[in-house]
C-alpha cells in the first residue's frame, strides 16, 4: 500500500536536513534507495567528505530556507560536478537557480574562462547564495538573468551563433514548461552536448496510485512531467539516461 501522509512528512523532514528530495514511493517497492539508512551511508561515505567547502556552506544555508525542498540534493550536486568535468564543459546554461547549489557545483567544475547563463524568476533566492559564490571566486563565470526563461531562450534563438553553442544545460524549473524548453534547448545544445532535466521521477508520482497522499502541487504537475518523459523517450535527436538521483534526473545527449 502507499505510505500514509505522516510517514511521507517524516521522510521529507529528514531529507530537508540534507537537501534531498525524497522519492516517496510505496512500501511495496523494495528498491535499495528507499532505505534512509543506506542513503545516509552514501552521503557520509562518498558525498559529504568530498563536498567542497563552498557547497557545504550553501547547503547548510539553504536548509534553513522555508522552501528548502527545492534545493538540489548533495549527491546530485556531486554527480553534476563530476559529469561536467567528464564532458569538459565550458559554455553552460541553467534554468532554475534557487539559491544556487547546482549553479555552484557547475561553476566549480568549469575552467576559469567557463561561462554559465543562469535564469530564475526570483533574484532574491539567488542572492542568498551569491555571497558564497563570490567568496569562492566564481561569480565571474555567471551571467544571471532574472525573469521567465522562455523569452530569454527565444531571444537567444534570434542569433544563429547561439545554435549548438552550449556544452551542458541543466533544467530545474517550472515543470509545465519543460516540453517548451526542450523544443528550444535541443537547438542550443551542441551535438554531443548534454541537457539534464531534474525532477523527472517527480516525488515517485510516475508510478503512484491515484489515491496516493501527495501534496496538491505534485498532482498539479505530474502530467507535465509524464509527458516530458514520454517525449524524451521517443526523441530521435537524443540518447537518454534516467537516473534515480535526487528526485530523478534525465540526461539527454544530443546525437543529431
Amino acid at each position: 500500500m502507499a505510505t500514509n501522509g505522516k510517514e511521507q512528512r517524516t521522510r521529507a523532514e529528514r531529507h530537508q536536513e540534507v537537501g534531498h528530495k525524497g522519492l516517496q514511493l510505496g512500501k511495496e517497492s523494495q528498491h535499495l534507495l528507499e532505505s534512509d539508512a543506506l542513503y545516509q551511508y552514501i552521503l557520509e561515505i562518498s558525498v559529504y567528505p568530498r563536498e567542497p567547502e563552498p557547497m557545504k556552506e550553501l547547503r547548510v544555508l539553504t536548509a534553513k530556507h522555508p522552501r528548502n525542498l527545492m534545493a538540489t540534493s548533495a549527491d546530485e550536486g556531486q554527480f553534476l560536478n563530476m559529469l561536467l568535468k567528464l564532458i569538459n564543459a565550458k559554455n553552460t546554461m541553467e534554468i532554475g537557480v534557487y539559491t544556487g547549489y547546482s549553479l555552484l557545483a557547475t561553476a566549480l567544475a568549469l575552467p576559469d574562462d567557463g561561462k554559465i547563463l543562469a535564469m530564475d524568476i526570483n533574484r532574491e533566492n539567488y542572492e542568498l547564495g551569491l555571497p558564497i559564490i563570490q567568496k569562492a571566486g566564481l561569480a565571474h563565470k555567471i551571467e544571471f538573468r532574472e525573469g521567465p526563461a522562455l523569452p530569454i531562450l527565444d531571444e537567444l534563438m534570434q542569433d544563429e551563433k547561439n545554435y549548438g553553442s552550449y556544452d551542458f544545460i541543466f533544467v530545474d524549473a517550472d515543470k509545465d514548461s519543460y516540453l517548451n524548453y526542450h523544443k528550444r534547448l535541443i537547438e542550443l545544445v551542441k551535438v554531443g552536448g548534454v541537457i539534464g532535466y531534474d525532477n523527472t521521477l517527480w516525488k515517485g508520482s510516475m508510478v503512484a496510485p491515484p489515491d496516493a497522499p501527495f501534496e496538491k502541487y505534485v498532482w498539479a504537475y505530474k502530467d507535465f512531467v509524464m509527458e516530458l518523459n514520454k517525449a524524451l523517450a521517443v526523441d530521435p535527436r537524443i540518447e537518454i539516461c534516467m537516473l534515480p538521483i535526487g528526485d530523478g534526473i534525465t540526461l539527454c545527449r544530443r546525437i543529431k
